[in-house]
């Protein structure tokens, strides 16, 4: 069954799994963009977690009856004024999990081990320069906020680095070799790294903040693998540069992609473009999670993987 569906997300084997069946309309500038006529056909918003879609856009949208996330979040999509609206939700739940993991193993190894300072040297013929020495990723206490299928994931990867694995999440799992600590702060008083891998949206808005920082310690890293907005920039800009904590991985900003000059000037930061699930096996899988759904949509059958309402 074919149907009329709005595209607000990169990656073009998102966008081409949909192309072979449906009718595809790119609206990078929101639904109100398109022309009335095509607003009206939509069956299907297609986003992310960050993109989102607010309910003043669904309004835009009178045939609207399903929206997918192609990643596991979801927070910028107004799940509740769907929900009123008759509109499903899903996401993809989990399946970008290990690639997450992966890119936050190699954004600790670059920064302990200085690999990206490294590099640059090579490149600009100095050969070691002035770089100096580097430091183990082994042994190190590794702390993880939020303990879903990416603090999972993290979590037994550290352990083939021989670091000792605590968390922190709304609620204890059956991880017994792992310790739990009931708030953010306890945790990082208790970790040399800690990673950031949870859910964005009002519960976690910068739950990184000035206590935090200092609990962590100036020989600690924090990573960031969730959202921009569960670590206050200007907070960790300002812990950076008076060495009370030893240096920062970040896959995501709070004003994506607006990087401020701070962060970019500073020889203790590893930065990548929002990019750690974005492995072509993970959006293969998400493509065919999405499609999944939006077939069993049209098809009037119970969702793969609705978001809670």
């Amino acid at each position: 069954m074919t149907c009329n569906i709005l595209f607000r997300v990169e990656g073009h084997v998102y966008r081409k799994a949909l192309a072979v069946h449906h009718r595809v309309h790119d609206a990078w500038d929101g639904p109100a963009a398109l022309p009335e006529a095509v607003r009206a056909q939509v069956r299907v918003v297609v986003t992310n977690g960050t993109v989102g879609l607010t309910e003043e856009e669904m309004a835009l949208l009178p045939s609207l009856g399903l929206i997918c996330t192609v990643g596991t979040g979801y927070e910028a999509v107004d799940v509740a004024a769907a929900y009123r609206r008759g509109i499903a939700v899903t996401h993809a739940a989990g399946v970008n999990a290990g690639a997450v993991a992966e890119h936050a193993i190699g954004m600790i190894l670059a920064l302990t081990r200085r690999l990206c300072r490294f590099d640059a040297a090579v490149r600009a013929g100095t050969w070691r320069g002035d770089v100096g020495t580097s430091s183990l990723m082994s042994g190190r206490r590794m702390g993880i906020f939020g303990m879903g299928g990416i603090g999972q994931r993290l979590g037994r990867l550290a352990e083939a680095f021989g670091m000792p694995v605590s968390y922190c999440s709304r609620t204890a799992k059956d991880l017994p070799a792992w310790t739990f600590h009931p708030d953010l702060l306890t945790l990082a008083r208790h970790v040399d790294v800690l990673v950031i891998a949870a859910p964005g949206g009002p519960a976690t808005f910068h739950a990184v903040n000035d206590a935090v920082l200092d609990a962590l310690g100036p020989e600690g890293i924090v990573v960031n693998v969730g959202r921009g907005s569960i670590i206050d920039t200007s907070v960790l800009i300002a812990a950076l540069e008076a060495g009370r904590i030893g240096g920062a991985a970040l896959d995501v900003l709070e004003e994506e992609p607006e990087v401020p000059e701070a962060l970019r000037a500073m020889p203790n930061i590893v930065l990548s473009p929002h990019v750690a699930g974005l492995a072509l096996e993970v959006q293969e899988l998400s493509a065919a999670l999405m499609m999944r759904n939006i077939d069993a949509f049209l098809a009037g059958a119970p969702l793969v993987t609705p978001v809670p309402g």
